[in-house]
């Protein structure tokens, strides 16, 4: 995914959710990440390592080592239990062949933690036409997932993931790229967390409600579209700008807005900015607060199934050492971004500890996220 020549990397920085071009392999490198998040009384850190080698001129092996370092203390936590640390690892393994204008792309990763194990495959096929100015993408993937709990041995259940992906990517002129994308999940199985509860108004509760677990559907279909484009400044910039529409069977929809401008500062450094603007609806059994217990058959307090809205300002710099190589090395790039999300939610309220139903506020958190990796192409 990284090249040499300015230009080029401009256009890479900026389009990597649009299907590579079907003829080229990615480049052998070797990327070294730090990822850290901060918000909402989480944190998670970790390191992320990917080897990437090519084997002939036609086949490109790939693997990655990633971990999660979580300590939370989230407005689910601290209202229904004590924060917690834990680690996620995950280790993927990935292969690509090219055969004229067209790439087969295979992989597998399999993720662990304490309480949740995952496993999943993928394939997908991508052809050139009309001398790469088109480019059409098929993708499909499948999961199967184990949820445990804590404290309780026998509670093991299963999740069935499926995921479905077409894309088409046009060239327009020599300046413009537009790509469009639709994809479709299907999950099946224990869908909720089965450490969350709901709450409902008990009179006989000193704070005026109790909790119950909650009790999610056993299935879920999820559809979206999305519709990117990309614009060169010449000559040594460009923006790009993305829709995406998603709606599900919960009755969640959702719309997600991108825009970014990207600069070459000089041979070596690259700018990239943008903005980022989402908002959804709430599912259809999502409540703050139920009537009485057992309302209806499916019930749940997830904030992230509350109708809410996020804004997202993004920058980040990528600067490019040894533009001549060094022995076997042929390129090299330091990369930092930073993202500052504020989320804000319609429906959720604050109940931590020391508040009463009189005075809850509409929940809202900011959170900071940074990625820093090296990467050497070889």
């Amino acid at each position: 995914m990284r090249i040499t020549s300015l230009n080029a990397l401009i256009f890479v920085a900026v389009v990597l959710p649009l299907p590579a071009n079907a003829a080229v392999l990615p480049e052998d490198r070797v990327d070294v990440l730090y990822h850290a998040y901060s918000g909402g009384g989480v944190e998670v850190t970790g390191p992320s390592i990917l080897v990437r080698k090519s084997l002939g001129a036609n086949v490109s092996f790939a693997a990655n080592y990633y971990v999660d370092d979580i300590t939370s203390a989230s407005i689910d936590v601290v209202t229904q239990g004590s924060p917690y640390t834990e680690d996620r690892t995950e280790v993927s393994l990935a292969a690509d062949l090219v055969y004229g204008d067209t790439t087969f792309g295979v992989g597998s990763a399999n993720s662990e933690e304490n309480d949740y194990s995952g496993s999943n495959y993928w394939f997908g096929v991508t052809q050139d036409f009309f001398g790469g100015l088109s480019t059409l993408s098929f993708g499909y993937g499948r999961a199967s997932d184990e949820v445990r709990k804590n404290g309780t041995p026998t509670f093991k259940q299963a999740i069935e993931r499926r995921n479905y992906r077409l894309g088409l990517t046009q060239v327009l002129t020599k300046n413009a790229l537009l790509g469009i994308t639709f994809e479709t999940i299907t999950d099946e199985g224990f869908l909720n967390n089965p450490y969350r509860s709901y709450r409902f108004l008990d009179a006989a509760s000193a704070i005026g409600y109790s909790y119950a677990l909650e009790a999610y559907p056993g299935t879920r279909t999820s559809n979206a579209a999305s519709l990117r484009g990309l614009y060169f400044l010449e000559p040594r910039s460009s923006i790009y700008a993305e829709y995406r529409y998603y709606s599900d069977d919960w009755e969640i929809k959702a719309h997600d807005i991108e825009l970014g401008y990207t600069r070459a500062l000089s041979n070596s450094w690259l700018f990239d900015v943008g903005y980022r603007y989402y908002t959804q609806t709430g599912a259809d059994f999502f409540s703050n607060m139920f009537a009485r217990r057992d309302e209806q058959n499916f019930m749940g307090r997830d904030k992230e199934l509350s109708p809410f809205d996020s804004h997202t300002l993004s920058f980040g710099f990528s600067y490019q050492f040894l533009p001549n190589g060094f022995g076997k090395i042929e390129s090299g790039s330091l990369n930092i971004y930073y993202d500052r999300i504020m989320s804000s939610y319609d429906e959720y309220t604050n109940n931590s500890p020391g508040t009463t139903l009189a005075t809850e506020q509409l929940f809202e958190f900011d959170a900071n996220v940074l990625r820093a990796y090296f990467s050497i192409g070889f």
